[in-house]
């Protein structure tokens, strides 16, 4: 064992091998609601639930494991909320693409990822952009996830006169949520370990859980969706615009979780630049092309990973053990599957609220970064479109930078990103 605590510098970065269990441990039950979560969401696309929860656990476990021992970095890895809202209801939904060819598409972006890494565009490219559009983008994918959560629990309904409208709360569904809302959120002010995953479960008792066929207790449930990824057809249709918001959302979320949990855990060396940099961006890359032959949306690494860090994870044995307790539960995806959507809605309301804290990164006292910042996170929900947000935020800050006289300060890059983004909101079709 002495070589392996050598080779992931445990006794270098103050930690031991039970530091790292533990670390682990906390970090897979911060982020475990993913499991429930993600299924919910993409099954709204005609993709088996069994399916989608076995490739859920396969790829976060993979993924996880894959990132710490190749990058030796405490983060986990798992399908991204956004990112598989916008597969579903944006590509699949939206815009009438096959489930098929959307995770062709999500293959793509993948491999996209890795040769912007292996070239070193991907720098280049994070470069261009100011971090109040980071900041910006994570607060409208909140208030996105946070939207669909409430429309699931049947707080917010389609209303005729005023498109929207507070749901029935006299029925069972509604209520429930609410009840499971209120559990969770107390469970989350009290820093209960594990608290999302607390109470997705006692909302879905109250629920009712369903009974899953004796099918989903196989692994050949994942069949259904692994291996059927349409590349061809993602090509062929030129999907570039949904290529492009899975590569560039997928791009700064990572980057920005990177950033965040390195600070928090001291990994910084003395230039404040991130060791083995690389080697994660390679990770990330390949998690998401893995995610996608499995049957999922794009991997992304998890800010839960600093909770973790929090716990004293320091290695990457922290992402090992949560990547490995993701593989154990996939022998429980026969339940896992068959949570019901109103006991999936707090999870995802609450996550929206956490994301929120992103807006205090944004300047709102200047027109020229506020204005830009504000279109992004509004557009994101009110489009339903992670891809319009973006493209709005990015376009109104070049434009207005070079109102206000700083055009020299743009990078030449952004230049050429804002006149596709232009040529992509003429060309678009209505809607889109």
């Amino acid at each position: 064992m002495s070589w392996l605590a050598k080779y992931f510098e445990l006794a270098e970065r103050g930690t031991n091998w039970r530091t790292e269990v533990l670390a682990g441990c906390t970090t897979f039950l911060t982020m475990a609601y993913i499991i429930f979560v993600n299924p919910s969401i993409l099954a709204a696309t005609g993709m088996p639930v069994a399916a989608v929860t076995a490739a859920t656990c396969l790829s976060a476990g993979l993924a996880s494991i894959f990132m710490g021992a190749v990058a030796r970095y405490p983060l986990a890895m798992a399908p991204g909320m956004g990112l598989n809202a916008y597969f579903t209801y944006s590509a699949v939904q939206g815009m009438g693409v096959p489930w098929q060819t959307a995770l062709g598409a999500v293959f793509v972006s993948g491999a996209a990822f890795l040769v912007l890494t292996l070239t070193g565009l991907r720098r280049r490219l994070v470069e261009c952009v100011p971090p109040s559009l980071y900041a910006a983008v994570a607060v409208g994918i909140g208030l996105f996830i946070a939207f669909i959560g409430l429309k699931n629990a049947g707080l917010v309904v389609a209303h005729p006169a005023t498109a929207l409208a507070l749901g029935n709360l006299h029925q069972p569904g509604p209520i429930a949520a609410l009840g499971g809302l209120l559990l969770t959120a107390i469970l989350l002010v009290r820093q209960v370990p594990g608290a999302m995953l607390i109470g997705l479960v006692g909302t879905a008792l109250l629920t009712g859980w369903g009974h899953p066929p004796a099918a989903q207790a196989s692994l050949t449930a994942i069949g259904a969706t692994a291996g059927q990824l349409d590349i061809a057809g993602a090509l062929r249709l030129g999907l570039a615009e949904i290529i492009f918001a899975f590569l560039f959302v997928d791009l700064f979320d990572n980057l920005g979780t990177l950033l965040a949990v390195s600070k928090r855990a001291g990994l910084l060396d003395a230039a404040g630049r991130i060791p083995r940099v690389e080697r994660i961006l390679v990770a990330d890359s390949v998690a998401t092309m893995g995610g996608a032959l499995l049957g999922t949306s794009t991997v992304v690494s998890y800010i839960e990973s600093a909770a973790g860090v929090a716990a004293g994870g320091r290695s990457g044995v922290t992402a090992i053990v949560a990547g490995l307790l993701f593989l154990a539960s996939f022998l429980l995806t026969p339940w896992l599957g068959t949570v019901p959507p109103y006991a999936t809605a707090p999870a995802l309301i609450l996550v929206g609220a956490l994301m929120m804290g992103h807006a205090s990164e944004i300047d709102w006292r200047q027109p020229a970064i506020s204005i830009p910042a504000f279109l992004t996170l509004a557009a994101i929900p009110l489009t339903f479109s992670i891809a319009s947000g973006l493209a709005l935020g990015l376009v109104a800050h070049t434009l207005l930078t070079v109102a206000a006289g700083r055009a020299r300060q743009i990078n030449p890059f952004l230049y050429v990103l804002t006149a596709i983004l232009l040529a992509r909101f003429y060309w678009a079709p209505a809607g889109q």
